[in-house]
């Protein structure tokens, strides 16, 4: 700890002034100290130095305000310093690429912001933008400095307000390393992506114990805010990870796909043509009665390059896939209905984290498949209650604004608004194509069966011989993709084992496409 009464003290002689800068490049560099470093180890964390050795490439960081110190003089504070103030700072290079890095350490202060922390994490920021590189956070605090009050506040906020400033301009990602509590859960939720570590991480606006005294709710901080929690139920995080160590390489993996900023194309990967790149692993996929579940997964696999897929959202609103992958080396984001889970159906979730995975892809020109296999909208008072329909013109809202490549593939079913909403070629997609088995139509053929042919259904002798009659007659006029290629609605009716080959092709075409929106400041989307 830096001597609070003396701390600019410098000697007269070269010799002696290199020696002080050693012993404060030393004394920055042990944080709390090696006791407080030594807990950290036990919790199974890692200290905030070591979690960006460990991300960046070796010898490529640099630090950045490595001597700043708080300025605070009450309850105490003006006895206590430690240099750097909680918070590692700088910049460095993944898989060769620049990145600016703030990495919080616990055992300073518990890692609490105060107005010099929040300042530095701001500067950082601010380089990130001025540079157009991707900003990576390393989340581990017990949240603002009660002691500062205010300053610690509005140190949350100017955070907030630089992470919304870079929105849309470079990627963002947040890794919660810790806790995660009160205001310090916003500058997180505004980034691109989040990723947790089990058992060690949390986040919450209100901790365990306010909730006991508000709500009379007793439940636990992993319970409440834990990685398991957010993953699955609130969808808060894209990343649930068993440890530090595989947070940082799924971080590594995910700037793979993503562009440095805005202007940016992601990179582009050696990928040697084969003179074959049909896959027939995809004509055997589809169930032949149309009722049975297979996984969308499979289809991915069989489209993309071998072990691209990178998911996000994997555990959350599992009736839809989405995530990065490679076509021919280069990156793209794939939107997929999940046939294994609730039929594929929209519901609130699922169309929340679709729309959202789509908004980021079209702000850092990633192009877009989509992989349309669903039967509608989830009926029911829980979902109009929740607001279906808010929820599920985000989606529609986020493709029809997307001006990246689109490409859309339907496998089987298209039924209802859910088409129209699922990148059609309506709203603008690019390129559509369609598997023979493909159904296009407002609905499933029984239920539109029973309302056309109502009248002849009920009059006749064998109603339910009647009613099968006429659903195999409208399964023949429309359950199928050539009314829409007739209209001109699917560009082309391909074999599934040709459907890598295709893509290939309409990508490398669609590389330098402009589409420009009206002139505005902005839309609006329904939140």
């Amino acid at each position: 700890m830096t001597d609070p009464k003396n701390p600019n003290y410098s000697p007269s002689g070269h010799l002696e002034k290199n020696s002080l800068l050693a012993k404060k490049n030393a004394e920055a560099e042990l944080g709390g100290g090696l006791t407080r470093i030594e807990g950290q180890h036990q919790k199974g964390k890692l200290t905030a130095r070591e979690r960006i050795a460990l991300l960046v490439d070796e010898g490529t960081f640099e630090e950045i305000d490595k001597f700043v110190m708080h300025r605070a003089k009450d309850f105490g504070l003006d006895k206590e310093h430690y240099l750097g103030d909680g918070v590692v700072t700088g910049y460095g290079e993944v898989n060769g690429r620049l990145v600016y890095v703030y990495s919080q350490d616990f055992t300073v202060f518990g890692g609490s912001l105060s107005e010099t922390h929040a300042e530095k994490i701001c500067k950082v920021m601010e380089l990130a933008l001025k540079n157009g590189a991707p900003i990576i956070g390393m989340n581990d605090s017990g949240g603002a400095r009660i002691q500062e009050g205010v300053n610690s506040l509005g140190g949350y906020a100017d955070i907030f307000y630089r992470n919304t400033l870079a929105s849309g301009v470079v990627p963002q990602i947040s890794a919660i390393m810790g806790p995660c509590a009160g205001g310090a859960v916003y500058s997180p939720a505004i980034t691109d992506f989040i990723l947790m570590v089990e058992n060690t991480s949390y986040m919450f606006v209100t901790g365990p114990n306010v909730v006991k005294t508000v709500t009379q709710e007793t439940v636990t901080a992993e319970e409440l805010g834990g990685a398991s929690t957010h993953s699955t139920k609130s969808g808060v995080t894209h990343f649930a990870c068993a440890n530090e160590m595989e947070a940082l390489k799924r971080i590594k993996s995910l700037l793979s796909y993503l562009p440095q900023n805005c202007e940016d194309r992601a990179p582009v990967y050696a990928y040697e043509l084969k003179k074959d790149e049909t896959r027939s692993i995809l004509d055997t996929l589809i169930p032949e009665n149309p009722n049975h579940p297979y996984d969308m997964r499979e289809v991915i696999g069989g489209i993309v390059d071998e072990g691209s897929f990178l998911e996000v959202h994997e555990n959350y609103a599992d009736n839809i896939v989405v995530g990065f992958a490679r076509i021919a080396g280069r990156s793209i984001g794939i939107v997929g209905n999940q046939p294994q889970s609730m039929a594929g159906v929209l519901d609130n979730h699922a169309s929340v984290k679709a729309a959202r995975f789509v908004r980021f892809c079209d702000s850092f020109n990633v192009p877009l498949l989509v992989l349309v296999d669903v039967p509608g909208f989830l009926p029911g008072t829980d979902q109009e209650w929740n607001g279906i329909i808010t929820n599920g013109a985000k989606l529609l809202y986020a493709f029809s604004e997307a001006t990246v490549p689109r490409i859309t593939v339907i496998t089987r079913k298209a039924y209802g608004g859910a088409y129209d909403v699922m990148n059609s070629k309506h709203i603008g997609a690019d390129l559509n194509y369609a598997w023979p088995t493909a159904e296009i139509a407002v609905m499933g053929a029984k239920g539109a069966a029973e309302i056309i042919f109502k009248k002849e259904i009920t009059e006749a002798e064998n109603p339910e011989a009647k009613l099968q009659e006429k659903v195999e007659e409208y399964t023949a006029k429309f359950a199928n993709p050539y009314r829409a290629a007739h209209r001109g609605y699917i560009d082309e009716v391909i074999l599934p084992s040709d459907t890598r080959t295709k893509l290939i092709k309409a990508f490398k075409m669609l590389e330098n496409k402009v589409d420009k929106l009206p002139r505005k400041k902005h839309g609006n989307i329904p939140l």
